[in-house]
């Protein structure tokens, strides 16, 4: 199995307490939470109840088969009533260890929403003092949070301990591509972000642009159409929000950009929005250093795969149709780099993190991100791809990030020495240039003249060692 290795840990601390506890584990379709609940039930014996979309007694009939078969090795009959069936859990309880997971628990809660009353009764009253390990799992995050951990929820407060599954980092995500090279592995990243299902979707035996062709433009694929398809499923009126994240994905940030754009009301944006940062496909972003309520407020896409299908494929499906499979690929394939551009500052970002962690930068940061804003010293409109300060804001990491095809040339370096300038002189600064092809010769020369640390795709995948 790869990655998860933390979140099978506090699944493994919580299974050894020997008290009673209730993790609430919720993240986004297709981000592996079932895998790592099988894996953890592969190590332990375990009641393991899938919830289906359908009526409550089936439901409730699945769960009774589940349990009596755990305990019994039989199905007598299906209990007429939730509470008999958790009645019949805290009975058969002993003193061995019982997890008892419950996946998709919306599907269960949601035709009977007084399930979570029962619930909390059997745990006030029973469970609280028994040897249970009760997970509740679920892809609708608003459910998930609200619904069980809000304070309206009749669970609220019985929870021990909640986790909410990432996507995968750019590390983790490159061991899917034994194969590739670290610009592939940056690449197929870009492209399908951090979701285990889309990464196990390439394979590393074929070149980038086959794997587009045969597993994102042909069709039946398996991800020809999976972000329209998942829309569907998780919300009404798919049409506006397609819109919202196609305008995104073409670069309109703003609210009054992305409401001109699909022509709608700017109210009626934000209302949508709201919703797309509650399901993780969107992330509201102010410049670094500036806090929540900066009118500089922009919105992106969280999951690099939406960012790639409705940047290429959600508007141009009857072009490439037209085109042809293996042509579609290879333009797309052309314009990767340029793409890519906004994913490599999120890999750049992520590395930064981990070097953080390590106490590999010059201090432990406060904020990492980018910034933009006005820089007084060019009396126009500037940016930083990536900014680290530290609690003080008296010492700062500049950073920037090139994807292209050409060794960074003395321009960029130029340009981020001037982007500097936009914040205080008595701010000790430090430049970082990280570029996939290389330094020109000048730009060696003057990185190490002036103490400017340079990385290349390589540096990316190694850690622990000091550059500044």
């Amino acid at each position: 199995m790869i990655g998860r290795k933390k979140e099978l840990e506090q699944l493994e601390s919580l299974y050894h307490s020997n008290c009673f506890e209730f993790l609430v584990m919720y993240g986004r379709r297709r981000i592996g939470k079932t895998t790592i609940l099988q894996e953890f039930a592969d190590r332990h014996k375990t009641i393991f109840y899938s919830a289906q979309e359908k009526n409550d007694s089936l439901n409730l009939q699945d769960f009774s088969r589940t349990v009596q078969l755990y305990f019994d090795n039989r199905f007598i009959a299906p209990f007429q009533t939730w509470e008999e069936a958790f009645s019949y859990v805290t009975d058969r309880t002993g003193e061995d260890r019982v997890v008892l997971v419950i996946d998709e628990f919306p599907f269960m809660a949601g035709p009977n929403p007084s399930i979570k009353s029962m619930l909390q009764h059997e745990i006030d009253h029973q469970w609280k003092n028994q040897n249970i390990f009760l997970i509740l799992c679920g892809s609708s995050v608003s459910f998930m949070i609200n619904d069980i951990m809000g304070y309206q929820s009749p669970l609220y407060g019985r929870t021990t301990a909640s986790m909410e599954v990432q996507p995968f980092d750019y590390l983790d995500s490159a061991e899917f591509f034994p194969d590739y090279s670290m610009e592939e592995k940056l690449t197929a990243y870009g492209i399908l972000g951090g979701v285990p299902r889309y990464l196990n979707a390439f394979s590393s035996k074929r070149s980038i642009k086959e794997n587009i062709e045969k597993e994102i433009l042909a069709k039946g694929a398996l991800l020809n159409d999976e972000p329209a398809m998942l829309l569907k499923m998780e919300l009404r009126e798919p049409n506006v929000y397609n819109s919202i994240l196609e305008a995104i994905a073409r670069g309109y940030n703003k609210i009054t950009e992305i409401a001109d754009c699909i022509h709608e009301d700017k109210s009626k944006c934000s209302k949508y929005i709201l919703t797309l940062i509650a399901i993780r496909l969107v992330e509201k972003r102010v410049p670094c250093g500036e806090g929540a309520g900066s009118k500089k407020t922009i919105y992106v896409l969280t999951d690099h795969f939406y960012r790639f299908w409705y940047h290429y494929i959600f508007a141009n499906k009857s072009y490439y149709e037209m085109l042809g499979e293996t042509d579609a690929a290879a333009e797309i394939t052309e314009d990767i780099s340029d793409f890519m551009g906004l994913a490599f500052e999120e890999i750049c970002r992520q590395y930064l993190v981990r070097q953080a962690k390590l106490r590999k930068l010059p201090f432990v940061p406060a904020e990492i991100g980018k910034w933009w804003g006005n820089n007084p010293a060019i009396k126009a409109q500037d940016d930083v791809d990536l900014l680290a300060l530290n609690r003080k804001r008296t010492e700062a990491v500049f950073c920037e990030c090139k994807f292209t095809g050409r060794p960074m040339p003395m321009e960029e370096y130029e340009d981020l020495v001037t982007a500097t300038k936009a914040f205080p002189e008595a701010m000790k600064k430090y430049l970082m240039f990280i570029s996939k092809s290389g330094f020109t010769e000048p730009v060696k020369r003057r990185a190490e003249e002036e103490g400017a640390v340079l990385l290349t795709a390589e540096d990316l995948f190694k850690f622990g060692t000091g550059h500044f």
